[in-house]
């Protein structure tokens, strides 16, 4: 589970890299606030610069490759420790958290919170990722806390 963790989070950041100009597409518009509601009232946080548009984007995606890294590397830490004592087993899966909580942050506070509340991404029906978002933290969540479980 933390392995397909850790090749999700990498695929993402490639394939970010690979097609920028999809995913870029996305990070415009919803940083625009240009297909939210007509007289939306909180327009006014629209950001207009594509320089912040393309510092946004490489903020996440460096964000979204990090958090490949980590997992993959927990998991194979974890796959080296399968047949140690479990102490061992117990300290290989320590980044877990720390990937997980990479990841919570990535989906849920840039996805939910920044994108779905503050440039109000929910009202848009093309360009709204917090359906995806959702599934992407929650599967995070859901390995971590059964990696952390007792023996």
């Amino acid at each position: 589970m933390v392995a397909s963790l850790g090749v999700f989070g990498l695929l993402v950041a490639v394939n970010n890299m690979m097609d920028y100009g999809s995913n870029y597409e996305f990070v415009r518009h919803v940083l625009s606030m240009d297909t939210t509601f007509p007289g939306n009232a909180l327009r006014w946080r629209a950001v207009s610069s594509p320089v912040l548009w393309h510092i946004f984007y490489v903020l996440i995606i460096a964000a979204e490759f990090l958090t490949g890294a980590i997992f993959s590397f927990a998991a194979l830490q974890m796959a080296q420790a399968v047949k140690a004592p479990a102490e061992e087993f117990r300290s290989a899966r320590a980044l877990v958290p720390v990937a997980t909580a990479l990841g919570f942050m990535i989906w849920f506070f840039g996805f939910s919170v920044v994108g779905g509340e503050w440039f109000a991404m929910w009202q848009s029906h093309v360009w709204n990722g917090q359906e995806a978002a959702f599934r992407f933290f929650m599967t995070m969540l859901g390995v971590c806390v059964f990696t952390q479980q007792g023996d």
